[in-house]
Order: structure tokens, then sequence, then C-alpha cells
């Protein structure tokens, strides 16, 4: 697993989101009350709405577009609504985050 660094817990404000762009599309990271970080697909699985301009209520957020709640921890979608986004591992140390990302692996042709 490769873990890159995004910047401080400070970045994210509290119950808020920040983008972050990778080579694997782009990440929501997510910043409770209770300072926990997640980081999930930035995509909602019902219409791709862009979960990061969500609103972080508990361990969930929920989608701008049309009120999907999904949960932080697990990536899918809470209540009647079915659908899941990818969970990324996050590392803070001391204030400092990062996210494990897949290795970029190029096939031998």
């Amino acid at each position: 697993m490769n873990w890159y660094a995004i910047g401080k817990i400070e970045d994210i404000p509290i119950r808020g989101a920040r983008c972050v762009k990778t080579p694997q599309g782009k990440i929501g990271v997510f910043r409770t009350a209770e300072n926990e970080v997640f980081a999930i697909e930035d995509h909602c699985p019902h219409k791709g709405g862009p979960l990061s301009q969500g609103i972080v209520h508990g361990k969930a957020v929920t989608c701008p577009l049309h009120n999907w709640v999904i949960s932080l921890e697990s990536g899918k979608a809470l209540g009647a609504d079915e659908g899941e986004v990818k969970t990324i591992p996050v590392r803070n140390d001391d204030g400092m985050l990062s996210i494990a990302l897949e290795s970029l692996m190029m096939a031998a042709e």
C-alpha cells in the first residue's frame, strides 16, 4: 500500500470535507465533529454528485444533489437507497493526513 500525504487535519473544517485529485480519481476526505477522518470516492452512487460538497453529520454525508446519505465508514448508501462507493484508508500521524492508494501498475505487453 502506498501512502500519499494530503495535508493537515486543520485543512479540513469540522463537519466538512475537501476533494483530493488522484490518478485513481477524486477522493473526498471528511472530518467529523469528533475529529475522525474518512476518505471515500467523491461521487454519489446515485447520480455521481460531489459528496465532498455534501453535509457531514455523524459518520455520514448527505449528497448535495438528491439527499442520498452515504456512510463514511462503509461507503454504503443508508436507508432505503442502495449503492456504495469505495472507501480509502486514511492515516492521521499527529494531525498530518495521508491516504492509501493502490500502486499504479503497468501491464507488460
